[in-house]
Parts: structure tokens; C-alpha cells; sequence
């Protein structure tokens, strides 16, 4: 049976205030109640203080980019969206305004871009932020995935997922980053996976890639953190998107196949509130999983050998279901 996973409704303290209270009852249950009712008031009020902000989403056209369009458009910003595909991007822009009518937003600007391309972008992005003279959110979301084997995957493939998941997101964010240190303020979202933090077997490119995205957040935050800019990197499990579908394999064709896992994974609404909410309490990491992937995260961390024996474990039966 599949598990229902969260959605963007629901909210993740009053289901452990209900397990609380059958276990222990009132005295620990109440006080605990009280801290989320307390953080959702909190939240209310910090959501306020979003309006009128400059927001920019990448890999909005679809899936958690386009819920993230949603969430940050409800909180009354100034969205501009950007994606290779201009007509999804205009569907998104019109169900955002037709579905949030009563929201006091301006209308999201579109910018159709090929990230990848990195000597076309900088004019493009400069002449759209000029826009609105400045930006105060980057949500760094665009990306591709893969499918394949270490030993036959073209170099091109392992360049090609690099340069759409690493090189591309930092150079977007170096050309908004001094806009950011002239205001003296502003923060950067780079959204990575679980697989940043822990590797397994046939997606050797995509963790590369996610990998480095967080060893460059955590270097930058370091570095600009007098300068009042926020860095968070988010590491989601699986999201239920078209991310496998449209993932490379080893020899640049497309996966096409719908994994089983993303299929039951955590709806975009939700993981978009997530991020949203990581934002408002400028946090420097989240990582949004199941507790069986943070126990994972754990124990590479602290016994890498049994890790490592895990992944050989599973890519053997892997290799043998292929």
C-alpha cells in the first residue's frame, strides 16, 4: 500500500502532539501543542512581511518550481519566473493569477532562459531585474536528473548534468549577488536532494552535482555572512514530479519512466511550504525526508564503512534487476 505522504495542509507538529499525548498524555502532549500553535501565529506574521518582495524561481514552468510560485505568490511577492519553456511559464503565470484572485500581487514577470547557457543569461537577468531594481529572494531550483551506470556513461552526460545543476545555479546567483550586498541584504535558496549528502548507485552525475552545490552554499555563507546575505540549501527526498522522466541516462537519451519512488514521493505543495516556511526562519539547511533517509544521512556520517556496505549491497541488486 502506498503511504500517504504530507501534503500542503497539513502541518507536522500536531501529528506528533497526538502520538505525544497517547503516549504520555497531557503534561508533555499540551506544552508542546502550545509551541505549534505558537509557531503557526509566528509563521502568520512573518508571511506578512514577505509582500512586495522580488522573488526569483527557477524551473517554474512545473513541479515544485511551479508550487513554488504558488506559495510565494499567496504571500503577496513579486515574482519573476524563469524556465526554457515559455508557454508552460505563461499557464503558470495565468493560474496564479486566476487562482489567487484575491491576493494584492503584482502579475509575474517571464523569463524564458536556457540556464545552461551561460554566456546568453547575465543581459537577460539584468534587464528583467531592472524591473523591479533589485531582488530579494533567489530560489535556485532548475535542474536535471540521470540514470546510469559509472562505467558507460559519457563524459558529456556527467558535463552536461554538472553544468545544469552546479555551474549554472552558482552563476546565476553571482550575478545577483552584489545587487544583494548594494541593498545589504537578501537570500539565496538553492534547492539540492538527499543525494547531496548521501550518494547511491547509478546516479553518480546527479549527486556530483548536488554535492558540490553544497559544499559552494556552505563556503559562501561563510564568506558573506557580514554581508547580511542568507544562504539555505534544502535537501529534498523524493518529490512527485516528472524529475525521472526527464532525467539523462548514461548516453544522453531520456529516462522516461516514472521511478516508483518519486511516483509515492512528497507532493510539490508541500515540500514548497516547507521550503517557504525554512525561508522565513532563514534557516542555513532543511532537509525534508523520511526518518529511515536521515538515519541514512546518520550513518555515513558517523559509520561511513557501513554505508559503504549498504551501497554495494544495493548496487549488486540493482545490477541484477537490470
Amino acid at each position: 500500500m502506498e503511504q500517504k505522504q504530507p501534503t500542503a495542509g497539513n502541518h507536522k507538529f500536531p501529528n506528533i502532539a497526538r502520538w505525544l499525548f497517547l503516549i504520555f498524555g497531557f503534561p508533555i502532549a499540551l506544552p508542546w501543542l502550545a509551541y505549534d500553535l505558537l509557531d503557526i501565529m509566528w509563521q502568520k506574521q512573518k508571511k506578512k512581511g514577505l509582500k512586495n518582495k522580488v522573488v526569483m524561481i527557477t524551473g517554474a514552468s512545473s513541479g515544485l518550481g511551479e508550487a513554488l510560485a504558488h506559495v510565494f505568490y499567496k504571500c503577496g511577492c513579486k515574482l519573476i519566473l524563469t524556465s526554457r519553456r515559455e508557454e508552460e511559464l505563461m499557464r503558470v503565470r495565468n493560474d496564479l493569477i486566476s487562482t489567487h484572485q484575491i491576493v494584492q500581487a503584482y502579475p509575474p514577470i517571464i523569463l524564458s532562459l536556457d540556464l545552461t547557457k551561460i554566456k546568453d543569461i547575465k543581459a537577460e537577468v539584468l534587464k528583467t531585474l531592472s524591473v523591479y531594481d533589485g531582488i530579494d529572494i533567489l530560489i535556485n531550483n532548475a535542474g536535471i536528473s540521470y540514470r546510469g551506470a559509472v562505467i558507460s556513461t559519457d563524459i558529456d552526460i556527467d558535463i552536461k548534468v554538472m553544468m545544469s545543476n552546479y555551474f549554472s545555479q552558482i552563476y546565476l546567483t553571482k550575478i545577483i549577488l552584489p545587487l544583494m550586498i548594494k541593498q545589504n541584504s537578501g537570500h539565496i535558496v538553492g534547492v539540492s536532494s538527499v543525494q547531496g549528502r548521501i550518494a547511491i548507485p547509478y546516479r553518480s552525475a546527479y549527486a556530483a552535482s548536488k554535492y558540490s552545490v553544497q559544499a559552494w552554499y556552505d563556503s559562501a555563507r561563510a564568506e558573506l555572512c557580514d554581508k547580511n546575505i542568507k544562504f539555505t540549501i534544502v535537501n529534498p527526498g523524493y518529490i512527485k514530479t516528472h524529475l525521472s522522466m526527464n532525467a539523462l541516462t548514461g548516453n544522453g537519451q531520456v529516462y522516461g519512466k516514472m521511478d516508483e519512488t518519486i511516483a509515492n514521493g512528497y507532493e510539490p505543495e508541500y515540500v514548497a511550504e516547507r521550503i517557504l516556511e525554512a525561508v522565513l526562519k532563514q534557516k542555513e539547511e532543511v532537509t525534508i525526508a523520511p526518518f529511515s533517509v536521515k538515519c541514512a544521512i546518520i550513518i555515513r556520517t558517523l559509520f561511513p564503512s557501513l554505508f559503504f556496505w549498504l551501497m554495494q549491497n544495493r548496487a549488486r541488486k540493482l545490477a541484477k534487476s537490470q
